[in-house]
């Protein structure tokens, strides 16, 4: 068995040297017009929003960690929340030239806001793309009207069709979502809604969709009447059927998948995202963001205020809204880097694994689990990275149970 990592074990190379995967900037905007029940995001309904206050606020926390920052390209920027549809466009722009002005960027900047499918939103499709924004990702969570109630979505099956229609005809790069595993939802159906979907990326050119099971997730409205027994989910065999009958209409239709719950064309994977699942450094600015920088001797972790008042408060007083920021044992940056990165298709780059973490992968995770997730098929090892399969990835947390013990 390989020694454990000790946790005061100073994480060695750990200098910011930026590879491929890349530097990041999130943004968060924690408005919405209402709160989705399986939604534990930090996410606020409010009546109105003071959108100049909440631009200067943004920006003075963004030029905060900007000043930590220097040196590094910028490679991604993602508009979450939330609803960031709803801000201002003058706002979004406003950002993104800060960003710009504070940060090299690479040539091929990717810049993307999430949307819901919803009129408001489409209305205000072509004013985000002037800003500046070249990828939307849109919630659009089912094609089955009952199914949008269950879910507390605000749109129809219809509203959804035009907004992905028009979102294809203004921006270079659209996604969207949709939940599976629902309540009822047998494979017969979701076949067919997923073959529905599939058929409507390809005729509008949409390249990219995030395919994600329905979670319980605790301290949400849907977790609560979960509990009550309101409603039943599919159980365990149900939803790895649900599973691999997404993986072979995806591949078939030529959006494999590239992370677990993420399918694309090729080339059009989310980069903001890759930056996440590689291990790379990201900012993250507004209520409740989190953030990976590799600064100061060390890799710390970021998190900010999440109560929007307190938030602006914080900033207000001292120009930014960190709740917290730790410096992340060797141990930790280590067991972060394989649970992150086996998510991926790809696997974990032995490089990139060892640059960031200081030392080699397999040094570090549990060699006689290693090679008996090898034999039963979950594990694939070459010299280049280690891959979970797809079988692998279906049972992602046994597997990092077992690598990681």
């Amino acid at each position: 068995m390989t020694p454990a990592i000790q946790d005061d074990e100073p994480i060695q190379g750990h200098e910011a040297v930026q590879g491929d995967e890349g530097f990041g900037l999130y943004i968060h905007w924690p408005f919405c017009l209402s709160k989705c029940p399986y939604c534990d995001f930090n996410s606020h309904v409010v009546e109105s929003v003071d959108q100049d206050v909440w631009r200067e606020a943004l920006l003075r926390e963004l030029e905060f960690y900007a000043g930590r920052t220097q040196g590094r390209i910028l490679t991604s920027i993602f508009f979450g929340g939330g609803t960031p549809s709803l801000m201002d466009p003058a706002t979004i722009a406003d950002l993104i030239d800060a960003a710009r002005r504070h940060w090299r960027t690479s040539n091929d900047l990717e810049i993307t806001l999430e949307a819901n499918p919803g009129s408001v939103d489409a209305e205000r499709f072509a004013a985000i793309r002037a800003a500046g924004v070249a990828r939307l990702s849109m919630g659009v969570q089912s094609l089955n009207e009952r199914d949008l109630q269950f879910l507390g979505r605000r749109h129809s099956v219809e509203e959804a069709r035009r907004a992905w229609r028009t979102a294809a005809k203004i921006f270079p790069r659209v996604s969207f979502d949709l939940i599976y595993a629902r309540p009822g939802q047998t494979i017969e159906k979701w076949r067919a809604e997923l073959g529905e979907a599939l058929g409507e990326v390809a005729d509008h050119g949409i390249s990219h969709l995030s395919l994600y099971q329905l979670t319980m997730e605790p301290g949400t409205a849907m977790f609560d009447a979960h509990a009550r027994g309101a409603f039943v989910l599919p159980g365990e065999d149900s939803g790895a059927s649900l599973y691999d009958a997404t993986q072979e209409l995806c591949e078939r239709a030529g959006y494999p998948a590239y992370e677990i719950s993420n399918h694309a064309k090729d080339g059009a994977a989310c980069r903001h995202n890759l930056t996440y699942w590689r291990g790379g450094d990201y900012v993250g600015v507004g209520p409740g963001a989190h953030g990976r920088l590799t600064i100061e001797g060390g890799v710390r972790a970021t998190r900010q205020v999440k109560a929007p008042a307190l938030w602006l408060k914080r900033v207000a007083a001292q120009g930014h809204g960190t709740q917290e920021e730790q410096v992340l044992t060797a141990a930790a940056r280590a067991e972060e880097l394989v649970m992150v990165g086996l998510r991926l298709a790809e696997g974990i780059d032995k490089a990139r694994f060892a640059r960031l973490a200081g030392r080699p992968i397999m040094d570090l995770v549990d060699g006689a689990a290693a090679k008996i997730l090898k034999a039963d098929g979950y594990l694939i090892e070459t010299p280049e990275a280690l891959v979970a399969t797809p079988k692998g990835r279906l049972a992602l947390n046994a597997v990092l149970r077992e690598l990681l013990a």
